[in-house]
């Protein structure tokens, strides 16, 4: 998720704290993580027009996210699916035309039935064995929420934004899975 400036400062202090002084044996090893440069990246972007109000919301966060981490326009690929179901077969689709990772981007809202639990689990589990399947990032944007208002909270409110968030780690993610000294 979402770094701020401040959790920023302490991960590079950790990272530097990690590596030995010269002469001296290293205590723990080295911590590997994805650069946020999306300069050389391919992302797709499947967003669930289903709550349409929050998930352009969402989109809308992505993009504003990948443009500032150096990912260029025609490298972004949108796709808009009617219902978050359908999420999981347009990111296949998405992975198998080149891109290096899926930002999956929907809002569930509980109703007063069951179907909230289904539709969450199968997009949950489809985006989970994709990943694994493909060895690319399909990073969970899908908002899951009690109400309308929690749905608000989460696209720029008190909870930050997950478009924003699910942006910057399909960058840090597919930077990471590309990482030679990572596939080792």
């Amino acid at each position: 998720m979402r770094r701020t400036a401040k959790q920023k400062q302490k991960d590079s202090a950790i990272t530097k704290a990690a590596k030995p002084a010269k002469g001296k044996a290293s205590k723990a090893p080295p911590s590997i993580r994805g650069s946020l440069d999306g300069a050389k990246l391919r992302i797709g972007i499947v967003t669930a027009r289903f709550n349409s109000d929050i998930t352009s919301e969402l989109e809308s966060g992505a993009l504003r996210t990948l443009v500032k981490l150096g990912v260029r326009s025609k490298n972004i690929r949108c796709v808009s699916v009617p219902g978050a179901v359908e999420i999981t077969v347009a990111a296949q689709a998405l992975l198998k035309s080149g891109s290096d990772a899926v930002i999956a981007l929907g809002c569930v809202i509980r109703g007063e039935t069951t179907h909230y639990e289904s539709v969450v689990g199968v997009v949950d589990r489809g985006c989970t064995h994709l990943q694994l399947e493909t060895g690319r990032p399909v990073v969970f944007g899908v908002i899951t929420t009690e109400n309308k208002e929690q749905a608000l909270d989460r696209i720029g409110g008190r909870h930050g934004h997950k478009g924003e968030d699910a942006a910057e780690v399909a960058v840090e993610m597919a930077n990471l899975l590309k990482d030679k000294t990572f596939r080792k």
